[in-house]
C-alpha cells in the first residue's frame, strides 16, 4: 500500500527532522489513544494525543498530552494565560487545523497555534504523535517536536 505524505510529514521533512512512521489498522473504529498505543505495540507513556481548545476571546491553543491522561482545563487555561478555555467543538477542528478527530497532529496545522506539551514529556526521549491522518502515528525526538511546534512544556494533564 503506497502512502501519501501528510502535512505533518511534509513539515518534518522540510525541517530535516527524522521520524519513524507507525501505521495501524483503524477499520475496527478504535482510534482512541490507548487503543492506538496497543495497536502499534508501544508504551502508552510515550504516545501523546493532540487536543485543541478555544478561549472565550476565540484564541486557539493546542495541548499535547499522554493518551492515558485527561486535559485539566484549569491548568491548561492558566498555562495559556487565560481565565478559562474549553475543548474546541469537533465540528470546528477541520476548518481551523486542517485535521480531523483521531488524526489531529500538533505538526503541520493550517496555522501555528500556541502549543503546550505535558511536562511528563521531559521524562521520555522519543514521543509518538498523530501523523495527521487516522491510521498513522509518528515517532520522533521530543526536542524536535518542541522545536518544530515552538511548544512550551507545562503541567496541563490530570
Amino acid at each position: 500500500m503506497s502512502m501519501s505524505k501528510t502535512n505533518a510529514m511534509r513539515m518534518l521533512d522540510s525541517k530535516k527532522i527524522q521520524y519513524t512512521t507507525l501505521n495501524y489498522d483503524a477499520n475496527d473504529g478504535k482510534i482512541d489513544g490507548v487503543s492506538v498505543a496497543e495497536k502499534i505495540n508501544k508504551n502508552p507513556d510515550m504516545v501523546y494525543k493532540t487536543l485543541v481548545s478555544i478561549s472565550p476571546t476565540k484564541s486557539i491553543y493546542v495541548f499535547v498530552i499522554p493518551v492515558e491522561k485527561e486535559l485539566d482545563l484549569k491548568l491548561a487555561a492558566k498555562s495559556a494565560g487565560e481565565k478559562k478555555i474549553d475543548l474546541l467543538p469537533v465540528k470546528d477542528l477541520l476548518s481551523l487545523t486542517g485535521y480531523i478527530r483521531g488524526g489531529c497532529s500538533p505538526v503541520g496545522m493550517k496555522k501555528q497555534y500556541e502549543t503546550f506539551i505535558e511536562e511528563s514529556a521531559n521524562d521520555i526521549e522519543e514521543i509518538i504523535i498523530s501523523g495527521g491522518k487516522i491510521g498513522i502515528q509518528l515517532q520522533l525526538d521530543v526536542k524536535d517536536l518542541i522545536q518544530t511546534t515552538r511548544s512550551k512544556i507545562a503541567k496541563v494533564a490530570k
